[in-house]
């Protein structure tokens, strides 16, 4: 068998690997895991402990459980650890957009949480947000005069935040200087998320900021979800990294929306 051991990226590619067939058979056997990823058993016991503690999966005798309704594109506390280094350098590029005084809006999704330990560090800014995580990561390290207002409404807990007739009701009242929102899957320009009221969020949000910027890493292209929300020119900007597909860049370039792509981080 191949070891068990690699990079900090390896391993956790290969943890959601192990999620992705959990979650796609309900519940399977871990010495069935291990020999289909190729590792030893107790390489998948550590994975399958780890994956339990973040609250994704039932670990039990000689078997790994789904959570009932868990998928891997409504696992937050998942997918906020893929991608990382990306979703950084593209917070960097976002706070160019912001400045000391200003109201900032943002959803939910796992690529603004960088942006939000950054937002916390500006003074004086007002951040309106239905996600209790982006809530929690400002409010905790706040700078002078920067407060957080929550969105109430429905909550999901694999989002982590609101949304729903209420969210959007509150939603309809609010004017932001600048919004981010990030996205499930997008394909030839349109945007896709899986679940109804959080796509309607998102579309809601287009009409509550002057600036509305869309952040997006390279492996949200190509794909579709459930429910469409529109195309990229509910934005004036879409960011992503140099790894996006060229033929998707230009769907969303045909749109007349402008694209930023900030340079993949290196070793």
């Amino acid at each position: 068998m191949a070891a068990g051991r690699g990079t900090e990226a390896d391993v956790e590619q290969r943890r959601q690997l192990l999620l992705r067939r959990v979650i796609e058979r309900g519940e399977a056997r871990i010495d069935a895991l291990a020999d289909e990823l190729g590792v030893s058993a107790m390489t998948v016991h550590r994975d399958l402990d780890n994956l339990q503690s973040r609250q994704l999966l039932h670990k039990r005798r000689g078997t790994a459980v789904a959570l009932a309704g868990l998928t891997m594109e409504t696992a937050t506390r998942f997918r906020e650890n893929r991608q990382i280094q990306i979703k950084e350098a593209l917070a960097e590029a976002l706070m160019a957009r912001v400045r000391p005084g200003q109201m900032v809006l943002m959803d939910c999704g796992s690529t603004l949480f960088p942006l939000a330990r950054r937002l916390a560090r500006v003074e004086r800014l007002t951040v309106v947000t239905n996600s209790l995580r982006v809530a929690g990561i400002i409010g905790k390290d706040a700078a002078d005069g920067t407060r957080v207002t929550l969105l109430g409404g429905g909550f999901n807990a694999d989002f982590e935040s609101c949304a729903g007739t209420e969210t959007l009701r509150q939603l309809a009242r609010i004017r932001a200087d600048v919004m981010f929102s990030s996205v499930t899957s997008v394909h030839r320009g349109r945007l896709y998320h899986p679940v109804r009221e959080w796509a309607d969020l998102k579309e809601a949000m287009q009409d509550a900021a002057e600036l509305r910027v869309l952040p997006v890493d390279h492996s949200k292209f190509g794909r579709t979800a459930t429910h469409g929300y529109g195309d990229a020119t509910g934005y004036d900007l879409v960011v992503t990294d140099e790894a996006a597909p060229a033929e998707e860049i230009r769907a969303i370039e045909g749109l007349g929306v402008p694209v930023e792509r900030v340079p993949l981080p290196r070793d």
